[in-house]
């Protein structure tokens, strides 16, 4: 049976937050003895019973908790923040439903300033996590500088841009690990400073196709390809 799922905080809790009541008594009008489950983000998943159907705080008798295992293909995604913030907000939205693991906002030196609003970008997690039926939630990082991502521990370190670069090759042609970290540059691209920094710190140079993409296309681009 497909269950309506939903996010807490405490799995083992038994009184539900108050926008999952509202939806669960006001959007689905689920009654008394209806089944759901709920997730963490942190791969336990509960199946239980509607108890108390209350709007603002319904409840629940749980049934099972079982623990899903962390997702084997870990990819962390630095990516520049853009001037246009809906356009970072899909990027988000769309990544958790392919499954990246992590997400690093990265300022850069032509990324343009802008508010970060670090409770709304987790709330677009939660909802794309729970869209795509999973029980594990990307890690959305505070925004961080070009430079202190260099030193990122990764199996297999990319950084995708623009510039001509006899050593740039497809990322679809690299051979893939199953700990990669890849970085996304802002509109108008890395500087060549910023290129050659990440090359001295081992970061391999990949181009994501014959086209150039927006950077929350390029950001989609890669997480697919690491992925898949």
């Amino acid at each position: 049976m497909n269950l309506p799922i939903f996010f807490t905080d405490n799995i083992q809790q038994r009184a539900l937050n108050e926008d999952s009541s509202r939806h669960i008594a006001q959007v689905l009008r689920m009654e008394i003895g209806a089944r759901l489950q709920l997730t963490d983000g942190k791969g336990n998943l509960s199946t239980a019973v509607l108890t108390n159907n209350h709007k603002k705080c319904c409840e629940i008798d749980i049934e099972s908790i079982i623990v899903v295992p962390v997702p084997s293909n870990k990819i962390t995604i630095a990516i520049s923040l853009v001037k246009n913030t809906s356009r970072f907000e899909w990027f988000l939205e769309k990544a958790t439903e392919i499954g990246v693991t992590t997400i690093i906002p990265l300022l850069c030196s032509r990324t343009e300033k802008q508010h970060f609003r670090q409770d709304r970008m987790q709330g677009i997690l939660v909802s794309a996590m729970l869209q795509s039926k999973q029980t594990w939630m990307p890690t959305l990082m505070q925004p961080t500088k070009f430079a202190d991502i260099l030193d990122y521990e990764a199996s297999s370190k990319w950084i995708a841009h623009c510039e001509a670069d006899d050593q740039k090759n497809q990322l679809a042609a690299q051979e893939k690990c199953n700990d990669s970290l890849i970085l996304i540059g802002p509109e108008g691209d890395f500087t060549m400073d910023e290129i050659l920094q990440a090359k001295k710190n081992n970061f391999i140079p990949v181009a994501l196709g014959n086209t150039r993409l927006r950077t929350e296309t390029a950001g989609m681009v890669a997480v697919t390809l690491l992925q898949h």
